[in-house]
């Protein structure tokens, strides 16, 4: 197991081969001094990873932002194969894999195939907009910062190496069924003739081997109506027929749209919707099933909105859920390093003499000076935009994890199109 590395920035024992690599390669310790300071206070903006790239602008203490790189040279197909086949050989080590760990017998039985994972001397090569050629207090920054990401997820490393973790599971998948294809799906003969068991893992991979399901069938092009409620005779005590068929139509919608999530591709992989408050909900209700003023009126009452605070709330809605009716609704003040994280975005969203002038106004929000359009960011690093109509500000269009595409949505959006 590698030496300790690079005190509280990473726990790992590949986390700190990580920062070990860089602190070898370094020529000068100053520059990593000073790399660990900036991302101890929140120096480095969101980190972009990618096969044999890492990226993030990385802003000094006086505020000047560097776009900074590393580079590490994939795998080839080649070393990648030899990986695979090792990783199946034990059971444990996809188990540790899917567990977010990273096996050191599998590392070390790959480097003696030659196959190397972890970095070494002179592998992570730094770019930096500042010019320095080695590695400077950007780059090093970024490398703290990507060793927090990887004591998180060792599946970061194995990107940089090439392989992304949906790709890496599925090739470990389809080698552990044809292993126990070869293996004649049975368990191994035991020294007293009688079988052993086979190892849930094995049995987990080979279950591809279970007769198919039927398709599926197709999904109605729209949601169904409900039956009439008309009726010749006076309705129960307390039945509303009006919100009873608004409350019919929304059910109608609401099974159609899981019939559609539940056939799309990855269905499987996408986490449980969030349980809507009863105040979201009114919301919800309001701008999927489109009520008549009376219920729409008596929905804005229930939640405690006023009608024009509910019509706001229905078009956030409709620009993106449950998060943009929390940028509308809720406000919070970033701490120092999503603050900072934020600022830099900024700075580097648009070229040279493109950037609108911003004012800051507290509460995460920026204004355009002189134009009537306004920034807001969430709690998630994504920028929503807003426009002032009436005296109020209004959502303006969805979000954008670029502020200038943001921005750019909400100067093409008609203010009322999304009511």
């Amino acid at each position: 197991m590698p030496p300790a590395g690079g005190r509280g920035f990473a726990a790992t024992w590949w986390g700190r081969a990580w920062l070990k690599a860089l602190e070898d390669t370094a020529l000068d310790g100053q520059q990593l001094k000073k790399g660990r300071q900036l991302a101890r206070a929140g120096g480095v903006g969101a980190v972009s990873v990618r096969p044999g790239r890492v990226t993030a602008v990385v802003r000094d203490r006086d505020g000047t932002a560097h776009r900074s790189d590393v580079l590490l040279q994939q795998l080839g197909a080649g070393a990648w194969d030899r990986f695979l086949d090792m990783a199946v050989d034990r059971a444990g080590h996809i188990a540790a894999l899917l567990d977010r760990e990273m096996p050191p017998h599998l590392v070390e039985d790959a480097a003696g195939a030659g196959v190397d994972l972890l970095p070494g001397i002179g592998d992570l090569e730094p770019e930096c907009t500042c010019g320095t050629w080695d590695h400077c207090p950007h780059s090093g920054a970024l490398c703290y910062q990507v060793a927090r990401l990887l004591d998180e997820d060792p599946f970061v490393l194995l990107l940089l190496r090439g392989r992304d973790e949906r790709r890496l599971l599925n090739e470990l998948q389809v080698r552990s069924t044809a292993r126990a294809v070869r293996r004649g799906g049975g368990a191994p003969e035991a020294a007293d003739g009688d079988r052993r068991g086979v190892p849930a893992s094995e049995a987990f991979a080979a279950r591809e081997f279970l007769p198919p399901l039927p398709a599926p069938p197709s999904a109605p092009a729209e949601p169904g109506l409900g039956r009439s409620l008309d009726t010749e005779t006076a309705p129960a005590p307390g039945v509303d027929p009006v919100a009873l068929a608004v409350l019919a139509a929304d059910s109608a919608v609401r099974a159609h749209r899981m019939l559609l999530d539940a056939l799309a591709p990855g269905h499987a992989e996408q986490p449980a919707p969030e349980r809507l408050s009863p105040r979201q909900d009114a919301v919800r209700l309001a701008a999927d099933a489109r009520p008549g003023p009376d219920v729409t009126a008596r929905l804005a009452a229930g939640s405690g909105r006023r009608r024009a605070e509910l019509d706001a709330a229905v078009r956030a809605w409709r620009y993106g859920g449950v998060a943009a009716l929390r940028v509308l609704e809720e406000e919070w003040e970033p701490d120092p390093g999503s603050l900072a994280r934020a600022r830099a975005q900024l700075d580097t969203a648009w070229e040279t003499g493109e950037r609108p002038s911003l004012r800051a106004g507290g509460r995460a929000r920026w204004t355009v000076t002189g134009v009537d359009l306004q920034l807001r960011l969430d709690r998630n690093g994504r920028w929503w935009p807003y426009r002032r109509e009436r005296g109020r500000w209004l959502p303006a269009g969805p979000a954008d994890d670029d502020p200038a595409g943001a921005l750019a949505g909400a100067e093409g959006a008609e203010p009322d199109e999304a009511t």
